[in-house]
């Protein structure tokens, strides 16, 4: 039998420790004497498993059946015996007003009791108030809920009253807590529950005020407004907190007072309110009432009337201060004075964005909170730290404060209805509003949770694992454990971390706050103004496409709206702002209703900024962009303008080209890739992320991986007709009759293209075994030649040229050659200038055994030991002087040719050339294809001085950005610096030089090239 009964007992341990009870001893021993039962015990546990701390909840039942009638009792017992209670969670199927009407008192009780000591003591204190966890609390009114709190003061003076006000409160809070507590979606009924608090603030503020009046002489002489402040004037307040407030006081035009001592008596009967509802008294205390956000904070009276009031705020106020206000409601007192306080104040709320430094002001105090946290807290912060309530709240108030002066829409007091407000109207994108509006209901649950337990003022998340516990019960699931609110809270904490930083540093805030009202309106008369004002050549142009873009009630038409305001300024401060707006109309024709396109310009880091200042600095991005909208995108990130490694951007283009079957298709899908990365370096460019020699990287590797790929597609059109298809596109050349090789020259080949550049080349090719010269011959030229029409097929994509008039005979020669016939020719007719073009040679594409042997042939003769004879020198230098006269265009000034003209690119070129011709056998540094490194080279073996060899690299330098300059200007190859002073302006702009400052740009170019001049003819040309 003993037996028998341990076995019992044990078994009835297990049961009780599986509904989470952790003194399980203890916990049998208080249901055991509750249910009188061990059956009757196991009920009354099935019923306390569904609360967030089993043990709190059951000590609460007992030190409440001590006390209460016995009407409890019995329900405890009848719960015992077959668990009558409604069954668990099935609050869930009925509106959240009704959630408190939908599971059983007793049920509702407990709940109350394992998340509350403060409310089970409270009940243990007026036992009769257990039966109030059946009201349907949600669903009472404010007036219902007021008249409550005065009925309970009525005919009470002094304590006594002040006593059953806080009772009576107590009461209301008590059955608020179990209609959410029961909520099965918690998030769900937050506004609800906040909005009853705040109602429950109102009423006791209106029973204070009506006690106050009784105590306080000559109260019924003035008038007296209660106006709430923050999450209270919000209807968003928690369950304990201080509850923000202001007055307002006037005399009372029945009595006799002037408005000095209306204002004493004022502040004598505000104190009071302050007091009967934050004093300590037998039944505790309610909440401080904190008067510091009224004018002056704490050094300033307690009241002030409406006229004081208005003086203030027009004159002295902070812009924090208007933030405040944004919440003002009137909450107790005198409602007519009270509305007409607000009628007055709340216009000025709306004009504090036009402040300077209004937007930076909010940023710096909100970073000045977060540096303020102690850093014990700082990751348990709930409501200050980083990912926390203010993050949301500064978020949506800072963006209330910019767009609601001219959208009334957005000027809601709620957080939660001014986000869905300003996600409604495009002022947040939908997603980013259902994930802020997702995180804030989270935060804001856990913060009530977190209070209710001791009804103390908290938001520091517990540092013990019983507390994370406790709460994660509470928060998520009655079996939660800490882990899974860890969890939830860092992935919360995350979202609304990136989600601040991406709202609250949204650059066009900035931008927005520093325009008047009227010129965020758009209106006709204010925009044209400000179009002429701004420097718009075409007013009414301009005004035409605004109109097009901002016309409608679409979402699109509403973050034009918001966009267009700001972007006028930052399209005037481009060069061309009349063509920065039309590339911006047409571009956003073609992508305003995809998802990403406005949504990235809103809120994205500067690419507003950065689109505004690329559309206006020239026609060539301008146009590859209006070709291709979808480039638009690379705007987004200064990460995603950063050039590609070459082996990634080449692994990229051979894939586009080796899954597209045509040929035409395929290249077209290539120099789609090269268009983008046009537009990307271009952007960069413009916006600073790239220095010139980063142009000449990026533009050199989109060309050649371009042109590479072009040769494959070729050769695989080739190999298919021969019947010899590669799996891989890389293998294509290996099934040709020959090997095949496509050398680069020029600046592609330096790795300083321009975005003017062709791409220059010479073709060598090797028959294999057994094939003879004019079959393998004639491969070659076939695959070459049809790269050459892939590549400048017309088509919506730009083209590139492969130019082969650098190859042997120039333009009457071969296209294509063997490398036999080359060794033959370079080694029997080639000239001094042939040698010199070799200095440049790269492979870009082909055999890499027929790459070396082909270096065989040219090393020597560019690299020639002893340098070029006395002839071949004399004859480069002639050349040279013939390319000066007779390839310059007719009628251009010499001096303005950036790249022909004295000390332009050619003569730096040319004197870099010659010096490695004669001396590259000897110093192997000077064995490069870039200008830059050869000069650096020659500079450090000592053949050019340092104050020469700085003059070159500064000519070439300033030459190659002007040429650059002068193309994404114009949006065309252009080598002369313009002479009409628009063209000039915008040039100039693009090479960094402030607006007006084109002379300056004209005279440092003829300044430098002068110099460099001087260099070229003592070092080339041997003059003295």
């Amino acid at each position: 039998m003993s037996t028998s009964g341990g076995d019992r007992a044990a078994s009835l341990r297990a049961q009780v420790a599986r509904h989470g009870f952790t003194d399980v001893d203890r916990a049998l021993a208080r249901l055991s004497e509750l249910a009188r039962s061990d059956e009757g015990a196991l009920g009354l546990a099935e019923l306390l498993a569904d609360t967030a701390d089993p043990d709190l909840a059951l000590l609460g039942l007992v030190r409440l059946a001590e006390v209460a009638d016995g009407e409890l009792v019995g329900r405890l017992r009848d719960v015992a015996v077959d668990d009558r209670e409604a069954p668990r969670h099935d609050a869930g199927d009925l509106p959240a007003s009704a959630a408190a009407g939908s599971a059983g008192p007793l049920r509702r009780l407990v709940r109350v009791l394992g998340a509350s000591r403060a409310l089970a003591d409270h009940v243990v204190r007026h036992p009769a108030s257990w039966r109030l966890v059946a009201d349907d609390a949600l669903a009472v009114g404010a007036e219902e809920r007021r008249d409550r709190l005065l009925a309970a003061v009525d005919g009470r003076t002094g304590d006594d009253a002040r006593d059953a006000l806080k009772v009576a409160y107590r009461d209301q809070l008590l059955a608020v807590a179990a209609a959410d507590l029961c909520a099965q979606d918690a998030t769900a009924v937050l506004p609800r529950v906040g909005e009853c608090l705040a109602d429950l603030a109102d009423a006791a503020l209106a029973a204070a005020h009506d006690l106050a009046g009784r105590e306080v002489a000559r109260a019924d002489q003035v008038r007296l407004a209660v106006v709430a402040l923050g999450k209270t004037g919000a209807r968003e307040l928690n369950y304990i907190s201080d509850v923000d407030v202001l007055y307002v006081c006037e005399p009372h035009p029945d009595g006799d007072l002037d408005d000095s001592r209306a204002q004493a008596v004022g502040s004598r009967l505000a104190a009071a309110i302050g007091q009967i509802c934050g004093g300590v008294t037998s039944a505790g205390s309610l909440w401080q009432v904190d008067a510091a956000l009224r004018p002056e904070g704490k050094a300033g009276p307690l009241t002030r009337s409406v006229a004081s009031h208005v003086a203030y705020y027009s004159r002295w106020a902070e812009p924090w201060e208007f933030q405040a206000m944004l919440k003002a409601r009137v909450a107790a007192g005198d409602a007519e004075l009270g509305e007409r306080w607000r009628e007055q104040i709340w216009p000025l709320v709306w004009q504090v964005t036009e402040r300077e430094g209004f937007v930076e002001a909010s940023r710096a105090m909100r970073r000045r909170v977060v540096e303020h946290i102690p850093a014990k807290e700082a990751d348990r912060q709930l409501k200050l730290g980083r990912g926390g309530l203010r993050d949301v709240e500064f978020s949506v108030q800072l963006l209330q404060l910019v767009h609601g002066r001219t959208d009334s829409r957005v000027r809601a007091p709620s957080t939660l209805v001014a986000l869905e407000a300003l996600t409604a109207h495009g002022y947040v994108g939908r997603d980013d509003g259902a994930e802020l509006d997702r995180a804030y209901r989270f935060l804001r649950v856990l913060e009530h949770r977190l209070q209710l337990q001791r009804l103390a003022r908290t938001h520091v998340l517990p540092d013990r694992p019983e507390g994370w516990r406790r709460l994660a019960r509470l928060v998520l699931r009655p079996g939660a454990d800490a882990d899974d609110l860890r969890e939830r809270w860092a992935e919360v904490n995350r979202a609304v971390t990136r989600l601040h930083e991406k709202l609250f540093y949204r650059p066009l805030l900035t931008a927005l706050a520093s325009l008047s009202t009227d010129e965020v309106r758009l209106t006709s008369a204010a925009a044209s103004s400000r179009l002429q004002a701004l420097g718009y050549r075409d007013p009414a142009g301009a005004l035409r496409h605004m109109e097009a873009l901002t016309g409608g009630v679409s979402r699109r038409a509403a973050i034009q709206r918001t966009l267009l305001p700001a972007m006028l300024g930052m399209f005037a401060d481009g060069a061309d702002p009349d063509a920065g707006l039309l590339a911006f109309r047409r571009i956003s024709d073609e992508l305003g209703t995809t998802h990403w396109y406005l949504k990235m310009l809103r809120d994205s880091a500067g690419a507003a900024q950065r689109f505004a200042q690329v559309l206006a600095s020239g026609r060539l991005v301008a146009q590859l962009m209006e070709r291709s909208p979808g480039t638009t995108a690379l705007l987004d990130t200064d990460e995603r303008l950063r050039p590609p490694a070459p082996e990634s951007l080449r692994a990229e283009v051979l894939a586009v080209a080796g899954r597209t079957a045509g040929a035409e298709e395929a290249v077209t899908a290539v120099r789609a890739v090269h268009r983008r990365e046009l537009v990307r370096t271009g952007v960069a460019d413009i916006v600073g992320l790239l220095d010139g020699d980063g142009v000449g990287r990026a533009l050199a590797a989109s060309a050649a991986t371009a042109v590479e790929a072009a040769v494959l597609v070729a050769a695989r059109d080739r190999a298919a007709r021969d019947g010899a298809v590669p799996d891989e596109l890389e293998d294509v050349l290996d099934r040709l009759p020959t090997r095949l090789l496509v050398v680069g020259l020029g600046r592609l080949a330096g790795q300083e293209a321009s975005y003017a550049s062709d791409v220059d080349v010479v073709v060598v090719h090797e028959p294999r075994d057994g094939v003879g010269v004019e079959a393998a011959s004639e491969a070659a030229k076939d695959v070459v030649t049809r790269a050459r029409q892939l590549l400048r097929a017309p088509s919506g994509e730009p083209a590139i040229e492969l130019d082969a008039g650098l190859r042997p005979e120039g333009r009457q020669g071969e296209l294509v050659r063997t490398l036999d016939a080359m060794r033959s020719y370079y080694g029997r007719w080639s000239v001094p200038s042939e040698h010199q073009a070799l200095l440049r040679a790269v492979p870009l594409v082909g055999d890499a055994g027929l790459a070396d042997r082909f270096r065989e042939v040219i090393d020597p003769l560019r690299w020639p030991a002893g340098g070029p004879s006395a002839e071949a020198v004399q004859e480069i230098r002639r050349i040279k002087a013939r390319v000066e006269s007779e390839r310059l265009p007719r009628g251009v000034d010499a001096r303005r040719h950036v790249k022909l003209g004295r000390g332009g690119l050619t003569d730096v070129e040319w004197t870099v050339q010659l010096l490695q011709l004669r001396h590259a056998h000897d110093v192997e540094d000077l064995r490069t294809a870039s200008t830059l490194e050869a000069l650096h080279a020659a500079r450090d073996a000592g053949l050019v001085g340092d104050s020469d060899a700085e003059t070159l690299e500064s000519a070439w330098r300033m030459g190659s950005r002007l040429r650059d300059a002068l193309t994404l200007w114009r949006g065309r190859p252009t080598d002369v610096l313009p002479t009409d002073r628009r063209d000039l302006d915008g040039t100039a702009r693009l090479m960094g030089y402030d607006a007006g400052r084109a002379s300056h740009l004209e005279d440092d170019w003829l300044r430098i090239a002068r110099h460099a001049r001087s260099v070229v003819e003592r070092v080339f040309f041997g003059w003295t």
